[in-house]
């Protein structure tokens, strides 16, 4: 089956539409994405208990209302010291300081330092792709990317909790990857292949 050459990408954040996009095209599969941002396309309330459940919502809303093909992520921080949390809310986490990267991540280790020595955590990304708003057979892709939130933020790359987020393996955190390196360990690298895999065999 020839995949079709434009899709709409269910996003406005800038991070994840570069990564998506360097992705895709290391992929070589042929497919230009617009963020749903730069065709005037506004993001839907996420109010979906779980990542996947999120992610179909957001590409049906962007495919709906471009009428284009259409993929959407939705990922987020889930530490096991915090029963989950900020789990799908990771983006939101701090609303109630103002918002942002950097009060989430204040958040966030502030809420660790009272909840004992375990640190661990893992990023979960789940990345679908649908043709039209009512494709009964979604593709449906998952990848996570475990390690330990660190005790204070290290290195000036990435994007969200990549400062503190630690990868055991490597020994450093996200945010001191290259993007090159961090594509190839992290949860979006890791679903877009799996991705990938299942465009090609649509």
């Amino acid at each position: 089956m020839t995949l079709p050459p434009r899709w709409v990408l269910a996003t406005g954040n800038r991070g994840k539409a570069a990564e998506l996009a360097a992705l895709f095209e290391e992929a070589g599969l042929g497919i230009t994405l617009a963020a749903q941002s730069d065709l005037g396309v506004a993001a839907p309330p996420e109010t979906a208990v779980t990542f996947v459940e999120n992610a179909l919502a957001k590409a049906r809303h962007a495919a709906r209302s471009t009428g284009l093909p259409a993929m959407a992520d939705d990922s987020g921080l889930v530490v096991d010291a915090l029963g989950g949390a900020p789990g799908v809310r990771s983006a939101r986490f701090a609303e109630d300081r103002g918002g942002g990267d950097a009060a989430n991540i204040a958040k966030l280790l502030e809420l660790l330092e009272g909840a004992g020595p375990d640190r661990s955590a893992e990023f979960y990304c789940a990345l679908v792709a649908l043709e039209h708003p009512d494709d009964p057979a979604p593709l449906i892709a998952t990848g996570t990317w475990k390690g330990a939130i660190a005790r204070e933020a290290r290195g000036g790359g990435g994007f969200g909790y990549d400062p503190v987020f630690f990868d055991p393996v490597l020994r450093r955190t996200a945010a001191e990857l290259t993007p090159q390196e961090k594509n190839r360990v992290s949860h979006r690298g890791t679903a877009l292949r799996r991705l990938v895999e299942l465009l090609k065999n649509r």
